[in-house]
């Protein structure tokens, strides 16, 4: 059995966990252990990097575990890397790349740890095969994951290659897209489920309904890529195969749940570009309408999640000469309205990078869950739009 370690975006972690919850339930070896900063270990056989690999949309990479090791100093971590017979996993005609990530290590230069690593990887196959692979940091064949704390180094061969979250459907984006592990996780933390009426009013390129829609078509969100596993030696596919060919496609819905909107016609054909690409063969309505404009798509209430707009996409049909805080200011009070006036009964997500946006909305969240969006520390702000929230609001006393 081996050892896995799955990142994830900071916040994911307890999703994540989740999720692999449900992939073990696939398999008789996979068994998921602890959550930590950043990700969640789990372990299983090498068929479970496959099943990680293909199934799970909020991991950012499947990484396993070649070794561990106290330390004192870099020649510590070049003696544990030098003995891993790399050689029964890839060759010295593959290309590699190496990664180092720490937290309170002592060692002054992750650059110079990085170096070390690379040098032990190739000195190991000059030994051997008097030949070395060579390095690429853009499209490496194999990534090499080294892990550093205060006492302990630990050394990973990627199973992914790309990133997760390169699902091999994108081929539009926005200026600022939100990452396919990151849209889908909130989809989970959100509570949606298949055949629930799902809303996002700012759709940019359409990552939260690509998500989504590939979820109730039962789509993996590796089904349309490569691994770097596809690269390893001794790899079978026939069992690769097998797994694949095995995933049952659900029943494609008779009527419309999924609905997006964008104020900029070349987002929302974008958006529908990328659902195309996605493989999505139901009807996912799209319309091009300001925020503030929208209407509630279905009768039965459901969940709106968005990432909302920030800066110059707020102006984009404003008047460019206000301020960006005024122009803020004006588009969440008018947001504010229409939630009020016409999403009674919907649960709304918002998630955004601005701290402040319930008092912008003049609405208190039920609930606020803190995520990291790449460096960036954002929230995810529920807010219950209750029926009678607009007859209460139209009882109040007016300021004078």
């Amino acid at each position: 059995m081996a050892s896995y370690f799955c990142p994830c975006p900071r916040g994911m972690e307890a999703a994540l966990a989740e999720e692999l919850g449900e992939i073990a339930l696939l398999s008789t070896t996979l068994k998921v252990h602890n959550q930590v900063p950043g990700g969640v270990h789990c372990s299983g056989d090498l068929l479970d990097s496959y099943r990680i690999n293909l199934h799970s949309r909020i991991a950012s990479r499947v990484l396993m575990r070649m070794a561990v090791t106290g330390y004192q100093n870099e020649n510590d971590i070049y003696d544990l890397v030098l003995a891993q017979q790399w050689e029964d996993w890839f060759t010295y005609d593959h290309t590699i790349r190496v990664d180092v990530t720490a937290v309170k290590s002592p060692l002054k230069s992750l650059e110079f740890t990085t170096l070390k690593i690379k040098d032990a990887i190739c000195d190991r196959f000059r030994d051997q095969f008097d030949k070395r692979p060579s390095v690429n940091t853009k499209e490496p064949d194999m990534r090499i994951v080294g892990f550093l704390d205060a006492r302990q180094f630990i050394i990973y061969l990627d199973t992914s290659g790309e990133a997760l979250f390169k699902r091999g459907w994108r081929e539009e984006t926005g200026d600022a897209p939100l990452r396919e592990n990151l849209a889908a996780g909130l989809l989970r933390v959100s509570g949606w489920k298949p055949g629930m009426p799902l809303f996002d009013p700012m759709c940019g390129s359409g990552t939260i309904l690509c998500e989504a829609a590939q979820m109730v078509q039962g789509i993996p969100p590796g089904a349309c890529r490569r691994f770097a596993f596809e690269a390893f030696n001794d790899f079978d596919p026939a069992p690769w195969n097998e797994m694949k060919n095995s995933i049952k496609a659900n029943p494609l819905p008779e009527s419309p749940t999924i609905f997006g909107s964008d104020i900029s016609g070349d987002m929302v054909e974008m958006t529908r570009h990328n659902l195309k690409c996605a493989g999505i063969m139901f009807d996912v309505p799209l319309k091009q309408i300001e925020a503030q404009e929208v209407k509630a798509p279905t009768e039965q209430p459901g969940i709106l999640l968005t990432n909302p707009p920030y800066g110059e996409r707020i102006g984009v049909r404003g008047d460019s000469t206000l301020p960006e805080d005024e122009l803020a200011s004006s588009f969440y009070s008018a947001l504010s309205t229409t939630l009020k006036q016409r999403f009674a009964g919907w649960t709304v997500f918002l998630f955004t990078a601005d701290l402040g946006l319930p008092k912008l909305l003049r609405l208190k969240e039920s609930r606020k869950t803190p995520f990291f969006n790449g460096a960036l520390e954002c929230r995810l702000f529920r807010f219950d739009m209750v029926a009678g929230f607009n007859r209460r609001e139209a009882a109040k006393p007016k300021e004078v």
